[in-house]
Formats: C-alpha cells, sequence, structure tokens
C-alpha cells in the first residue's frame, strides 16, 4: 500500500463516524479558527484554498464572509469529504466551493482545480495531524501565489496554561494522531526567509494555539 492510500485509510478510520459529529464537538477546543478567517482579507475575486479542509467548515464560514472569493478544499479522508461535499450543498456554495482528494504534501493543485497557485492558503489544525508537515509547509508556499499569504493555526504547546492541562491535552489528541508541532514558528520562519517574504506570528489563549501568516513579495 502506497503512503497515500495508508495515509488515506488511517484517516478514513478515524473520521468515518465522527465526520457526523466532528463539528459540534470541535467547536469548544479548535480555538483561533474564525481569527485566521478574519485575518485572511483576500483580494476582490481572489482564490483561497485550505489544506485539510475536513467538513468544510471554514470554507463556507470564509464564503460567507468574502463574497465573490472562489474556494477550494483538499483532504486526503474521502469520509471527511462526503461530509464536506454535502454541507457545500446544502448551503448552496457549489458554484463557489471546489473540493477534492489530495496528500497535503504532493498534490497538484493546477490538476485538481485548474489553479496552480491561490491568493490564500491556509491550514487550520491540519498541519498537527499530517505526517510530513514540513513538507506540506512547503507544498503550500509553493502553491501560493506572488503577493499571497499562507496562514497556519494550530495548537500551541500550552506553556502558560497549567502543566496538567498541557500534559493531559497532549495526551488526549494522541488518540486522534494529532501532534501539536513544538517548532511551527521556527518552520514558518525558515520558509518565509527562504522565499524572502514576511512572517506575523504569535500565540494565543496563554499558548493554547499558535496562529501565523507569510506572506510573500
Amino acid at each position: 500500500m502506497s503512503d497515500l492510500a495508508a495515509n488515506a485509510s488511517m484517516m478514513d478510520g478515524i473520521y468515518r463516524h465522527q465526520r457526523h459529529i466532528y463539528d459540534l464537538t470541535r467547536r469548544y477546543y479548535l480555538l483561533g479558527r474564525n481569527d485566521l478567517i478574519a485575518a485572511l482579507d483576500p483580494p476582490a475575486g481572489g482564490s483561497v484554498l485550505e489544506i485539510g479542509c475536513g467538513t468544510a467548515r471554514n470554507l463556507i464560514l470564509t464564503a460567507e464572509r468574502y463574497h465573490d472569493a472562489q474556494l477550494h478544499g483538499i483532504d486526503i479522508s474521502a469520509e471527511m469529504l462526503k461530509s464536506a461535499e454535502a454541507t457545500v450543498t446544502k448551503n448552496s456554495l457549489s458554484g463557489r466551493i471546489r473540493l477534492a482528494q489530495g496528500d497535503a504534501t504532493r498534490f497538484d493543485a493546477a490538476e485538481l482545480f485548474g489553479v496552480a497557485q491561490f491568493d490564500r492558503v491556509f491550514f487550520s489544525y491540519s498541519l498537527s495531524m499530517i505526517p510530513g508537515w514540513e513538507a506540506a509547509l512547503r507544498q503550500a508556499i509553493a502553491a501560493t501565489a506572488p503577493g499571497g499569504q499562507l496562514h497556519v493555526v494550530d495548537f500551541g504547546q500550552q506553556t502558560a496554561l497549567p502543566g496538567w492541562f498541557g500534559t493531559g491535552l497532549k495526551a488526549w489528541l494522541a488518540r486522534f494522531h494529532v501532534t501539536p508541532r513544538a517548532n511551527l514558528g521556527e518552520a514558518m520562519a525558515a520558509l518565509a526567509a527562504e522565499h524572502h517574504g514576511e512572517l506575523r506570528f504569535a500565540t494565543l489563549y496563554r499558548d493554547y494555539a499558535r496562529i501565523g501568516a507569510i506572506t510573500l513579495p
């Protein structure tokens, strides 16, 4: 079995049933997602790609906030895409949101969507689930158009929270193959420097979450 097939199978196994309650349960601890959407601010008629789009919750909210943006989402899980497609259809957004199955570390956006690069690319709590997350970041920056932005929000290290909380959270997340990336900021800084971009990076909620954006020249 290829790495793509193995990763897709693992994600499908996790979300085959959870996808039905995903948004209801995750709303209480995937903090900072709305902050990321508010920061996207794509240009008029701009293109947006979410990598690891899950149920399309973020794409729906992005479509509602930015009425003329053209939205795209990829996910490795066919099961999650079932929920995403149903949600997009329910919200009458099939004309603005396009979905496809793809591996975050090696997708071909031109082949999937007929669009090679996007004005905004983002990850929302997906890098912590991608084994090759640094490769996914590199793939994402390659899919970001000149003058565009790459945005990320994900779990922090809970440095300003009680020790028991961080330990318990990480143990619980590990049950779902989620690993907070301790060096996310350093990885994004290196990527920004490599591409002569500008990085904004911050912690949220006492380092419960971390959020950043790279703006390309």
